[in-house]
């Protein structure tokens, strides 16, 4: 006999202990993602008939740069959450999914890196 409540037994306590942080993460960047991508699309409609030099411009400003690395970013990790996701509950085979885990990973850290890369190298 437990002296636990039945609460106590399971807040936040998959069988992983780690499903409620990871669920938690992935609303948390969804709705961070909201007004980023608002920005973004807004930023690249208002963008599309501008030149070269107008667009570098545009990315020289600090605050473009920083509002772009935290839409790269954010956008990365809720992406490798969500695959995350999508392997582990349509995957069957322990073997598939240890690796399309590490593909999931490996992948967006790269894509990650050199838009992170990128942005630096043109906003300095």
């Amino acid at each position: 006999m437990s002296l636990r409540s039945p609460l106590g037994k399971v807040r936040g306590l998959g069988s992983a202990k780690n499903g409620t942080h990871h669920w938690w993460m992935q609303k948390v960047t969804a709705v961070a993602l909201i007004p980023l991508t608002i920005w973004f699309v807004s930023s690249v409609v208002y963008m599309t008939q501008a030149d070269y030099e107008v667009v570098i411009n545009w990315m020289n400003s600090p605050i473009v740069a920083v509002l772009m690395l935290l839409f790269v970013v954010t956008g990365m990790y809720h992406l490798k959450l969500g695959l995350q996701v999508i392997v582990e509950d349509y995957i069957h085979s322990e073997g598939s999914k240890v690796v399309l885990q590490m593909l999931i990973t490996f992948g967006c850290v790269v894509v990650g890196t050199a838009a992170v890369f990128s942005i630096l190298r043109i906003a300095l």
